[in-house]
This record gives C-alpha cells, structure tokens and sequence, in this order.
C-alpha cells in the first residue's frame, strides 16, 4: 500500500492524462524530434554566421560599385587600372614586367 500513499501524495494536476501526454510529448520535441533543441541551436548559429557574411558581402558590393563608377567617370584612371591590373599598352609601346626573383 506504500505505492497508492505515494501516488496519492502526488497533486492531482500531475497525475491527470493531458498533463502526462503533454508532457511525454514535449519531451519527444525536446530530445527525439528530427528538429530537436539542439540542431535548432546549431541551425541558429548557422543562420548568425550566414547573416555575418551576409552583411560583409554587402560591404563588398558597395564598395566594389563605388570602384567601378570611379573607373568609369574618369577615362586616366580607367587607363592606369588596364595598365596596372591587366598589363596593356598602347601601340609602339614597350611594356617590362620587372618579377621579383625567389631568393634560395
């Protein structure tokens, strides 16, 4: 009879059958799930990353748009930026590309 005393001693909200469901399902929620506490936790840090990057590629963008409406809206710098970047010349000029040697 200790059993019954004990179960008896317990409130009787605890003992009802929707608390007891309710509870046995947040528990599979919680631990059993496909998407359980702890991948929603790493998803979320996943997502913070994503939104991290997201924002420095937007920097990024800006900046490199800023760049290019400089190169186009005046034709010396768009001349030093082929000359630098992608080596080219005029006709009848002579372009030395100077390589640094390897030391040994």
């Amino acid at each position: 009879m200790r059993i019954a005393e004990l179960f008896e001693r317990v409130p009787r909200f605890l003992r009802s059958f929707y608390f007891l469901v309710s509870l046995a399902f947040l528990g599979w929620m919680f631990v059993f799930d496909a998407n359980d506490v702890l991948r929603q936790y790493d998803m979320y840090a996943k997502w913070q990353e994503l939104e991290t990057d997201k924002g420095y590629y937007l920097r990024e963008i800006d900046k490199v748009k800023k760049d290019r409406a400089e190169l186009l809206s005046s034709p010396e710098l768009l001349e030093k930026f082929a000359r630098e970047k992608y080596i080219m010349k005029r006709p009848g000029e002579d372009v030395f590309v100077l390589v640094p040697q390897e030391q040994e």
